[in-house]
């Protein structure tokens, strides 16, 4: 049976007990199931660690503490094992859900930490830093994320913007356009139609890695992707922008698949790519540290967590990676756990493997030269 030392650990998910979750899920350990939820990046779903499905691969998991912490990170229940469904037995976990619960009935007013931390018998301090170390983002984050789900689902069911945006709790037509760029990765108007207006010339090249996918805005590259069928790849992208006016130009790309091609083979190491990426506020702080790490080099996920004034935000970075939208040009694979070991990797560990590897060669190589 799990102790009490075991829920501890799994509220900061730390990297030892990631070894011990790991093993409840291979073994599908009834014992643990309350006390830490899994999510498969390949299937979207997050599951209790006794799920009966087939089990995923060890670099395809994530580990939440909390079920809302797993659709925060955009996982959905497994309707198999039924997540939702799992008593939470964490005294801290359970005071944590109380608080989302809390912010999920009251979106339409402005977040009032201080009457939470009223409700819930907790300094406002203490509140936020469980809420985080739990959630791994702020009660703000929360609620302004929550808020873009509840209008995301609104207009999609075909309510106007005017009227989602307010049953969302934004108080204004400013405060919604504020946000928008960040959350919704275009304006409220084009999100409602799917990305409809939006046009985005792609191309698809082979590489040492199998096939790379490029794909571009007016503004930059909005997407760089690995795979091993065309077909894959470009069906990731229209499932992202399904209304976008997507169209195959090799000539348009020519530049940017020459830049990435040569930074793979360590000719061009530092590419000049301008990006039309969106993310939150925390992601865009996370990708723009990945992007300092020099060539031929890694840093684990604490030390980006640390870089970025969050110490404790070790997850939520390794979210943030798992989320990044433009490979190599932001290098997510330079991220490795504190052990050395590569760790996961959207593409695949076996890719993130075979990048470090000659990076580091011809990082070896360029110093031997000078």
């Amino acid at each position: 049976m799990a102790n009490s030392s075991n829920i501890r650990i799994a509220t900061t998910a730390a990297a030892p007990a990631e070894e011990w979750f790991w093993q409840a899920i291979r073994t599908r350990d009834a014992d643990y199931d309350g006390l830490f939820y899994y999510g498969v990046r390949t299937t979207g779903v997050y599951c209790r660690p006794s799920c009966a499905s087939r089990q995923p691969r060890r670099e395809n998991v994530l580990f939440f503490a909390l079920p809302e912490a797993a659709r925060q990170a955009g996982f959905r229940a497994c309707l198999r094992c039924r997540p939702d469904e799992t008593a939470v037995r964490d005294p801290q976990a359970e005071l944590t859900q109380s608080l989302c619960r809390l912010i999920d009935q009251h979106l339409e007013e402005p977040l009032n930490i201080a009457a939470l931390s009223e409700q819930v018998k907790l300094s406002q301090f203490h509140l936020q830093r469980l809420f985080k170390k739990l959630m791994g983002i702020t009660p703000r984050q929360y609620a302004e994320a929550r808020r873009a789900d509840l209008f995301k689902t609104r207009v999609k069911a075909g309510q106007s913007v005017t009227e989602a945006m307010y049953e969302a709790g934004y108080g204004s037509s400013s405060r919604l356009y504020e946000k928008a760029a960040a959350q919704l990765g275009m304006t409220p108007a084009t999100y409602r139609k799917g990305g409809k207006g939006m046009r985005i010339n792609y191309t698809i090249a082979e590489c040492p890695l199998g096939l790379l996918l490029v794909a571009v805005t007016d503004k930059g590259i909005c997407s760089v992707t690995l795979g091993d069928k065309d077909e894959d790849l470009t069906g990731g992208l229209r499932a992202e922008f399904p209304q976008a006016d997507i169209a195959r130009d090799e000539k348009r790309l020519q530049t940017q698949v020459r830049a990435l091609l040569g930074r793979l083979e360590g000719q061009e190491p530092h590419p000049d790519l301008p990006l039309d990426v969106q993310g939150t506020a925390f992601q865009k702080r996370v990708w723009e540290e990945l992007r300092r790490i020099p060539y031929g080099q890694t840093a684990s996920y604490g030390e980006i967590a640390r870089r970025i004034g969050q110490p404790s935000a070790t997850r939520a970075v390794a979210r943030a990676c798992a989320t990044n939208p433009a490979a190599i040009v932001t290098p997510c694979h330079r991220v490795v756990r504190e052990n050395g070991e590569p760790g996961g990797y959207r593409w695949g560990v076996e890719r993130k493997r075979r990048l470090l590897e000659k990076e580091k060669s011809a990082s070896l190589k360029r110093a031997a030269k000078q």
